[in-house]
């Protein structure tokens, strides 16, 4: 039987699925089976809104326990970052730093991909990471304030991984190794699901804001993806984290206006 025809096959959702991406993109100690989630590859991308919820939920119980025994807002906010950051191990920042340094430091497709897989980070990285934390806790203050903390945090976490997985199902992978390469491509019903999973996700926990945070990551995880087609024609682990970031701060911006 060709690949094609096993993957039409495949189960769209398997219980692995879950601790599968929260294997992929957090540093929760869990206990995986390694070869199923293998052998599922992208087909468990479905799960990374939930993977992104799972880290909102923890990143909030600090942010409650900073608050509770009375701690600024702005430290709240910012130990609230560097949870999300512990958690998933600065994976979405990296891929930020590297395909800042890669798109606007290389001249072409070869040279651009190149400077991505360099692990030295360049002015370009440095600016991108100095203005996504920046943004990120500004918004987070500005939420905080509003009295919001939960909602916000699993919305935006949830919804702001959808977008990676369209981006996977919808680009082709720009190199041929690497760790978007060696995941795989999810299916279109893959993709959709995911989509899905984070709409309702918005809309129960922020019924009133869901339509603009949507609307607005949306349109972000589209420009990104115009843009890596046409620097690097396609997609690779790097673009995925750093369209991740680039959609959290979008939704963090427009809940920090409507909740503020």
């Amino acid at each position: 039987m060709r690949n094609a025809d096993i993957s039409q096959v495949r189960p769209l959702i398997v219980a692995q699925d879950v601790p599968a991406a929260l294997g992929l993109l957090t540093r929760l100690p869990l206990r995986i089976d390694t070869d199923r989630a293998t052998a599922r590859g992208a087909a468990a991308a479905w799960a990374f809104p939930l993977a992104g919820m799972a880290v909102a939920v923890i990143a909030s119980v600090i942010g409650a326990v900073a608050l509770w025994v009375g701690m600024p807002l702005m430290i709240a906010a910012g130990l609230i970052l560097a949870a999300q950051i512990i958690i998933t191990g600065a994976m979405h920042e990296d891929g930020l730093a590297d395909a800042a340094d890669g798109l606007w430091g290389g001249w072409d497709v070869a040279r651009r991909l190149a400077i991505m897989k360099d692990s030295a980070i360049g002015t370009y990285g440095v600016l991108a990471l100095g203005l996504s934390l920046l943004l990120r806790w500004g918004a987070l203050v500005a939420v905080l304030s509003a009295g919001y903390l939960w909602a916000p945090l699993i919305v935006v976490a949830a919804v702001s991984r959808a977008p990676m997985v369209a981006m996977m199902a919808a680009l082709p992978n720009a190199r041929a190794n690497g760790l978007s390469q060696s995941v795989g491509r999810p299916s279109g019903a893959t993709a959709a699901l995911a989509g899905l999973i984070a709409l309702a996700i918005a809309v129960v926990f922020l019924p009133r804001s869901a339509f603009g945070v949507l609307l607005v990551v949306a349109l972000v995880g589209i420009a990104c993806a115009m843009i890596a087609m046409a620097k690097i024609k396609g997609q690779t682990g790097d673009i995925l984290g750093a369209t991740q970031q680039i959609c959290e701060i979008a939704a963090l911006a427009v809940l920090a206006a409507q909740l503020g």
